[in-house]
């Protein structure tokens, strides 16, 4: 496995590669509140997806808040997309994204839609932040469970990074976008996670607009778990998700 680093924009990117990569990319955008990131377990994640898939994978550093706001942030990840379509195939491009990289991923998705832009084969969210505004009723009852995410901390966040743009902006709070055309989606999300209760509200639009949906669900699980370390569930979910990643079928609900 070989790793060097490139420049889009304000963007870092490091590209790491198997010893005889296939002719797929996935683009991994990563969580850490807009703020901070890409992190240990991001990294561990990134290299197991490639011994696991054998493809090239972006790892995606993007300009973090509060120094730069979403419309800056989102420009950027539209800039590695088109690189990547100068480079590969549309259909042998998979998007990824846990926690805010979900969101820019899914905001990047609704993007190429409306900019009628090729497609990713497919897009990948491990417990994506749908909602800005974390206004949800149900979060507060799940954030007892929650043992990582508070409502006031993740709602802080999105503040510094939504800026003037303010927290109903789709590239910020997709759920206020549309999911119609999407690629096949495949959504990894836990009940112990106060992203959740928003989570289930994107499925039913996704499944609303004829998305092919696959959806993993962790049950007493936390925020991220198939990339947490030590989790056997989570091991468990990832492979899930590999082996998702790696065919094609009809929608479904599946629980871990």
């Amino acid at each position: 496995m070989e790793a060097h680093q490139f420049r889009i924009a304000d963007t870092l990117l490091t590209e790491i590669k198997p010893a005889v990569p296939s002719n797929q990319l996935l683009i991994f955008c990563h969580g850490g509140a807009f703020v901070y990131g890409p992190i240990q377990l991001h990294w561990d994640a990134a290299r197991r997806i490639v011994a696991q898939l054998g493809c090239t994978l972006w790892m995606v550093d993007y300009p973090k808040a509060p120094e730069h706001h979403i419309g800056k942030i989102s420009h950027n990840i539209d800039l590695v997309y088109a690189k990547a379509l100068e480079q590969y195939s549309a259909d042998k491009i998979v998007l990824l994204g846990d926690s805010v990289g979900g969101t820019l991923m899914t905001g990047l998705t609704q993007r190429l839609v409306q900019k009628n832009i090729a497609l990713p084969s497919k897009l990948v969210l491990i417990s994506p932040v749908m909602d800005a505004n974390v206004a949800n009723p149900e979060i507060r009852e799940v954030e007892k469970t929650d043992p990582m995410l508070s409502r006031n901390g993740v709602l802080s966040a999105k503040k510094m990074c939504a800026q003037h743009f303010g927290l109903a902006d789709p590239r910020i709070s997709p759920i206020r976008g549309s999911f119609t055309d999407f690629p096949a989606t495949i959504l990894l999300m836990a009940e112990n996670d106060i992203t959740y209760p928003d989570q289930k509200i994107a499925m039913q639009q996704m499944l609303d607009a004829k998305v092919d949906l696959k959806v993993v669900f962790g049950k007493e699980m936390p925020h991220i778990w198939p990339i947490l370390p030590v989790i056997a569930e989570g091991k468990a979910a990832f492979n899930e998700m590999i082996y998702e990643i790696k065919k094609t079928s009809r929608s479904t609900v599946k629980r871990l």
